[in-house]
């Protein structure tokens, strides 16, 4: 076990800018529209009628307004939601552990408190996907986080972007490698595409018999959990998330509206080109749609960069905003304090209605009416979540990720709004 890091005055003087800064509404204000963008991205998945490749969400063989959407969410909305999550819970991770640092909490101990919180987000991800859905990316962010508290949290500066740079570069040779792979194998100089283009994984939704949806709802989340740590998007996310929480640039955001102006449009430029590439793709102008996985490495490479520069943008609206919060602004933000329970209450809203085992409507719902339902469910924990805030209370999945976290342990109160 490595020990723990020799005092870094560089670290511990950003530790503690954080703290003094106390809570602002970017950081908020971009996890509630997050969500919105999560529960978009992901109700693709149970409308499980519909041909699909092996990494691609959206059906194959759609057309008109429906097959003008898929590729829109390709290019704007798949591959950028979740880069989004990881920075900005890359974001909080440094913002926690700044509260621990300026209440007095020693190092070793504020890092075992943060150990015990991702570990419970991976003991939740693992029920979430047991019982509802099979795509989670809490247990992700866990196992993540755990690494992350463990190796860098407290490394300076000059090494967080090293570490950024290094897996830039391997995610960059992965994209140009499968990018090739899927040119050449599509080509039909060895053999029959379609050999290369079609998934055999099982798609729970699909299942009416809700013990096997578990099983293989939980196995598919098995794989994928330590697949998404070994993608190395959501690291890489994780960590940028850290240098941008270092500098407080979502927490003061007009004071660095030129930087983030500069991020969000060259960020979303770089994801949407990324998503382009991808759409192209699905649209069979470059190989057969079904392969999906050979535009996957650099679509997952541009999403981190269209991620962050979403979050730079959502920066510059609460800039814009300032102390002139009306009824809207505070229920997407009150929803960004209560993101996990906001994420968690979307599976709660579409398993049961769009699984085979509940209503079925997945096998029914074209894109774009997945996508009506999808913001509809946004919209019913939005005003959940403003009513929870109005009452001064909690989300219910915050409380116990808390209290399990952090047991009765003097710990640092959440920090108020500045």
């Amino acid at each position: 076990m490595p020990q723990p890091h020799a005092p870094n005055d560089e670290v511990d003087l950003a530790a503690a800018a954080t703290a003094a800064r106390g809570r602002s509404l970017a950081p908020d204000l971009a996890r509630g529209l997050m969500l919105l963008l999560i529960a978009v991205a992901n109700v693709p998945w149970w409308l499980y009628a519909a041909e699909r490749g092996l990494t691609n969400a959206h059906g194959i063989g759609y057309e008109g307004a429906d097959l003008a959407y898929q590729l829109f969410s390709l290019v704007a909305i798949d591959g950028r939601a979740y880069p989004l999550f990881a920075f900005l819970f890359g974001y909080g991770i440094w913002q926690m552990y700044s509260r621990q640092a300026a209440a007095g909490t020693p190092w070793r101990d504020a890092r075992r408190l943060l150990q015990r919180r991702h570990a419970w987000m991976l003991a939740f991800g693992a029920v979430h996907a047991l019982l509802l859905w099979f795509g989670d990316i809490v247990g992700a962010y866990g196992l993540v986080g755990l690494i992350v508290t463990w190796l860098l949290l407290r490394r300076s500066d000059r090494t967080l972007r090293i570490v950024a740079w290094v897996l830039v570069g391997l995610l960059s040779l992965f994209g140009l490698f499968s990018l090739v792979s899927g040119l050449v194998l599509s080509s039909g100089v060895a053999g029959d595409p379609s050999q290369f283009a079609s998934g055999s994984l099982p798609m729970p939704p699909a299942e009416s018999n809700y013990l096997l949806f578990m099983l293989q709802s939980i196995g598919l989340w098995l794989l994928a959990t330590p697949g998404q740590v070994l993608a190395l998007t959501v690291p890489l996310a994780v960590v940028l998330g850290i240098l941008a929480a270092r500098r407080g640039l979502l927490d003061r955001p007009a004071e660095h509206r030129a930087l983030l102006i500069r991020i969000a449009i060259i960020g979303i430029a770089i994801g949407w080109a990324g998503g382009a590439l991808a759409a192209l793709q699905f649209a069979g102008m470059l190989f057969d749609p079904a392969i999906s996985w050979g535009t996957m490495g650099i679509s997952s490479l541009a999403g981190v960069a269209g991620g962050i520069g979403y979050a730079a943008l959502f920066g510059l609206v609460a800039a814009a905003v300032g102390e002139r919060r009306g009824i809207v602004t505070g229920a997407i933000a009150a929803l960004g304090k209560r993101s996990l329970s906001g994420y968690l209450a979307q599976s709660v809203l579409f398993a049961p209605v769009l699984a085979a085992w509940g209503f079925g409507l997945g096998a029914q719902l074209t894109p774009l009416a997945a996508t009506g339902y999808a913001v509809g469910v946004w919209l019913v924990t939005l005003v959940i979540a403003a009513i929870l805030d109005r009452a001064g209370t909690r989300g219910p999945a915050e409380v116990l990720l808390r209290r399990l976290a952090y047991g009765k342990r003097p710990v640092a109160p959440p920090t108020p709004v500045a």
